[in-house]
């Protein structure tokens, strides 16, 4: 199982805010697909999966926060 966590995101950001997710649970993935939008008070991006498999789990919803290097999702590697 890989997680997909919040990477640094630049100097003095210490959250982002989950605006929309491009999959739901049980999706196959690729990676590098957009999988996640995140919003902070400087700037909207988004993130692309870290590998290919199915998105297992989503931990956090539209609309919740998320601090640098939360756990946002997991991805099973071992679906294709």
């Amino acid at each position: 199982m890989k997680q997909v966590t919040l990477p640094e995101l630049g100097e003095g950001i210490e959250n982002a805010n989950i605006t929309f997710w491009y999959f739901k649970e049980g999706d196959l993935i690729k990676e590098k697909d957009d999988l996640v939008e995140l919003a902070t008070d400087k700037a909207t991006f988004n993130l692309p999966s870290p590998s290919n498999g199915k998105l297992a789990r989503i931990l956090l919803k539209e609309g919740e926060s998320a601090k640098i290097g939360a756990v946002l999702a997991e991805i099973d590697d071992t679906a294709t």
